[in-house]
């Protein structure tokens, strides 16, 4: 059957997300998610894992030995269904593969899924076995839900197996099939299978719990173990929660009675009673009842004190929202009705070393799934204190350095910290709080514990001199509080201190004992972990983001053709490739650009920033808009290429987009052109909103396509909007038409300015949004006639000199007859140019701007080329001086020819 859980299209995407750093959504299970983000801040990536083989492994050891019995009936009932058994070691090595038709034992051996190997999560990702071993609990995999792809073929269901005393986790018993023959109930059947090697584990030191069920034998008689009771037709979880709660009756050592709820609304009552054997041993009995199976007869025997079958404290109250024990004062054994089933038998002291052992199991297991959610360090030390408070601790305390909170390698913690996280069960107990900077005194349990970085414990405060001296007002009032036992840990990871932990128990809890230390030790262990992981994304992150900002334009050029303003939010999940850009052209034109890398992190920042520089360099070449495209187009593809030549396994860029706009205010035309990119709004100045048609264009880096431009007249006054595709998904809510139609509202109703624009989209954004966003926003400026001239001149050299007159003429009504004589040798080189190498219709024009512009335009394509003149040549030395005299100077291609243009700063104006 396939498994209900699958659902290939949307954990792909959301496989994908996680990759690329985004949010992975609601359609990944919590554990896996978890283990998805633990693999993936290793990491690991998903196409290139492997097992790894041990030579030394015990393969027919204990555990085998015990197991082989269990694995044999697993086998038989699994006869004819294709699936393989797997029995690990508690470092997921492979001791035992058992069945499995042919084709799935090849795909098997492929993954090197064979005895010897080891597939912990740290090194093959999410999968039955070894997501089990982190989680100390159970673990169903199914699909695409592996971290790995070449795991995605399979289905896994894995269970610990735990020594039944110690708690100590031995090995994982496994089922893996395919992931079309998946069903969700793998994991009962995996689950029951490895409680019964415990059972046999059991049997090994467990005597004296047969002579106490021998006892309870011969007081029940014929009526124990017989067939058709209703344990034998309760499911596995249901069995698990009475197994549970016996233990928990055995490990009080009360007589009393207990309601259990059970699934599907039933419950069940449990009676604990003393029994005992005639060597000695003594013990408790803990026997279940079912309403309407077996619960009033139970009731009607009694117990002395507890009451009528009807009435008192030991008749269950249905339907009580949780279990209650009455105990009652040492009854006498009753006479035992055969409908009583037998749930367990043991000593209370035993009971309870297995009662805290699985508690403690728990408590790490709980901190396995609950902490390390998110890569925030300050999150991760709340998540510790959440864990531990109460079920550890009354309070628990994070201090940090404000190095690690900044992402920074701590070099040595013994100055001032910060308090990160603090919980506790009540309010009152004088503690430092969240944000208080502390310097521990070096008598105290924190300083000692992050001087020698082993845990101290310190069971009665009272006694702490050291403590107590650090600030004895503030100590008193601690102790006034009830706060009376301390557990100090240094927060250790990877041979780093970032930090110490520390726990306090309270009146109302009793005082840290030896084997307490253990167990704070691995919960501070995995927290540290987590915290080092959040320590060295933030260091990405602040990297890349200081990498961007250094890469993004730190103030807007000199230019006229448009007033501009622009915003930029960075996403909280790690530094995106958004950016923009406006860069002056010849001609008084400018260029709009905006851009978006996918992807996060340095490498991202860093292609975004050569990008960038790649986009400068073929404007200042004055290329056509379609042009650029293509050139950036295979820029990308070529830095593709060198990524897969230098094996970089995170190498490449997923996808790039561009939008590039040139604007000429002396015409007021636009030409637009895209790649993979949303189109620009255009607000018109009677308030019209709209988005220009533009032709579709892949994004860069697909190649073997052309761009194609529109262009635009637009009035003076109009403002031209440019964004990338993390405005349109916040707007809309990831729905892009209604992020489209939210857009043009707000621009219909927004105020004229470029800067008042930016500030209306600006209000409705997110402070932390889940991707970049950058918006440009350009107000158009236009020329006036009387600030330019044009001449239409024949392909005579005659015509040069007539030229020089009408330019001087020309200048002189713009007041700028100083520029006249360097304005007319600039002139007579480039209509000489023109006339003798270029063809018609040739054309002068003069623009009077920030700077004085001259152009010739030509019918030739074929540019001049500027070369340094010998002695004995007659020709070579006009575009030489054109360069002398003018600022700067170019050839720009048209439709129909070339440009060649020569700018002449103006003395004593400056841009507006």
């Amino acid at each position: 059957m396939s498994s209900a859980r699958d659902d290939d299209a949307a954990l792909v995407e959301a496989h994908e997300r996680l990759l690329s750093g985004r949010t992975i959504g609601k359609a990944v299970r919590g554990p896996i998610q978890s283990s998805w983000r633990r693999c993936n801040s290793m990491g690991l990536t998903a196409d290139r894992l492997q097992a790894a083989y041990t030579a030394d492994v015990d393969i027919g050891g204990k555990l085998t030995y015990v197991a082989r019995p269990v694995l044999d009936r697993l086998e038989t009932r699994l006869a004819g269904v294709p699936a393989t058994i797997f029995l690990t070691d508690e470092r997921a090595r492979l001791l035992q593969r058992r069945a499995g038709e042919p084709s799935l034992n090849r795909r098997l051996e492929s993954l090197q899924l064979a005895p010897g190997f080891g597939i912990p999560e740290e090194l093959v990702g999410t999968n039955g076995i070894g997501t089990a071993l982190v989680m100390t609990g159970p673990a169903f995999v199914c699909g695409r839900e592996h971290f790995a792809d070449a795991w995605s073929g399979l289905a896994c269901a894995g269970a610990p197996v735990r020594d039944p005393f110690s708690g100590q986790v031995l090995g994982v018993l496994d089922l893996t099939c395919m992931h079309l023959d998946a069903d969700p109930t793998m994991a009962d059947i995996v689950a029951e299978a490895a409680r019964s090697i415990e059972e046999r584990l059991l049997d090994g030191v467990s005597a004296r719990e047969r002579a106490l069920l021998e006892t309870y034998r011969s007081a029940r008689g014929v009526g124990v173990g017989q067939s058709g009771s209703p344990m034998e037709r309760l499911g596995p979880r249901d069995r698990r929660v009475l197994e549970e709660r016996a233990t928990e009756l055995i490990s009080s050592g009360r007589t009393g009675f207990a309601e259990v709820r059970l699934s599907h609304g039933r419950a069940a009552v449990l009676l604990s009673r003393p029994i005992g054997h005639w060597s000695g041993v003594s013990g408790f009995s803990v026997e279940a009842a079912f309403p309407g199976e077996g619960i009033f007869p139970l009731l009607a025997q009694g117990s002395p004190d507890t009451g009528s079958p009807d009435t008192g404290p030991g008749v269950p109250r249905f339907p009580t929202p949780r279990p209650a024990i009455v105990s009652a004062p040492q009854p006498r054994t009753p006479a035992v009705p055969a409908d009583q089933w037998l749930l367990a038998v043991g000593e209370p002291g035993i009971g309870q070393l297995a009662l805290r052992a699985r508690q403690r199991l728990g408590l790490i297991a709980d901190a396995g799934f609950r902490i390390g959610t998110t890569l925030d360090v300050s999150r991760t030390a709340e998540e510790l204190t959440e864990v531990v408070v109460p079920r550890f601790a009354d309070f628990a305390a994070v201090d940090l350095p404000d190095c690690v909170l900044l992402g920074e390698e701590p070099i040595r913690v013994d100055g001032p910290l910060r308090r990160t996280a603090i919980r506790g069960t009540h309010e009152g107990a004088h503690l430092y709080s969240v944000d208080d900077v502390i310097t521990f005194h070096p008598s105290m349990p924190q300083a000692q514990a992050l001087a020698t970085g082993e845990p101290v414990r310190e069971p009665r405060l009272s006694e702490a001199p050291g403590w107590i001296a650090h600030d004895p007002v503030r100590g008193s009032k601690i102790l006034s509080a009830g706060v009376h036992s301390l557990i100090a840990v240094p927060m250790l990871a990877r041979g780093t201190v970032l930090g110490v932990v520390s726990f306090y128990r309270s009146k109302a809890s009793g005082s840290f004992e030896e084997d307490d230390l253990v167990l704070a030790e691995e919960l501070v262990g995995r927290a540290a972990v987590c915290v080092d992981n959040a320590r060295r994304f933030t260091r990405e992150q602040t990297m890349a983001l200081m990498l961007q900002r250094s890469m993004l334009p730190s103030g807007m050029p000199a230019q006229h053709a448009v007033e501009v303003a622009h915003r930029y939010l960075p996403a909280k999940a790690g530094v995106r490739g958004d950016w923009f850009d406006v860069i002056p052209l010849s001609g008084a034109r400018v260029a709009l650009v905006v851009g978006d890398i996918v992807g996060h992190g340095m490498h991202a920042a860093a292609t975004m920033g050569r990008l960038r520089t790649a986009v400068h360099n073929f404007s200042a070449l004055d290329l056509a808009t379609d042009e650029i495209l293509t050139q950036l187009d295979d820029l990308v593809i070529r830095f593709d290429l060198d990524d897969q030549r230098a094996g970089k396994a995170d190498g490449g860029i997923a996808g790039a987009s561009c939008l590039y706009a040139v604007y000429d205010p002396s015409t007021r035309r636009c030409t637009l052109g895209r790649a993979g990119h949303p189109p620009p709004a255009v607000v018109l100045p009677d308030g019209t909103v709209d988005f220009p048609h533009m032709p579709v264009a892949p994004p860069l880096g697909v190649g073997g396509l052309p761009f194609e431009t529109v262009d635009v007249e637009l009035p003076e006054g109009s403002l031209v909007v440019l964004y990338t595709d993390g405005l349109i998904a916040h707007l809309g809510q990831c729905d892009l038409d209604r992020g489209f139609a939210h857009l043009l509202r707000i621009l219909a109703q927004a105020a004229r300015t470029p800067e008042e624009v930016c500030e209306a989209l600006g209000a409705l954004l997110p402070a932390d949004p889940s991707d970049d966003i950058a918006v440009l926003v350009a107000r158009t400026r236009a020329l006036d006639a009387s600030q330019f001239a044009s001449w239409d001149l024949p392909s005579d050299p005659a015509v040069v000199s007539r030229v020089r007159a009408d330019v001087d003429e020309q200048l002189a009504e713009w007041e700028l007859g100083d520029l006249g004589f360097t304005t007319a040798l600039v002139v007579s080189e480039l209509v000489t140019n023109a006339i003798r190498y270029g063809a018609e219709p040739i054309q002068l024009r003069l623009l009077q701007d920030s700077t004085l512009i001259c152009e010739v335009a030509d019918g030739s394509s074929i540019a001049p080329r500027m070369r340094r003149a010998h002695t004995t040549d007659e020709n070579g030395r006009g575009l030489f001086l054109v360069a002398q005299l003018a600022q700067r100077w170019g050839t720009r291609y048209t439709a129909s020819g070339k440009v060649i243009w020569a700018e002449q700063p103006l003395p004593g104006r400056s841009v507006q």
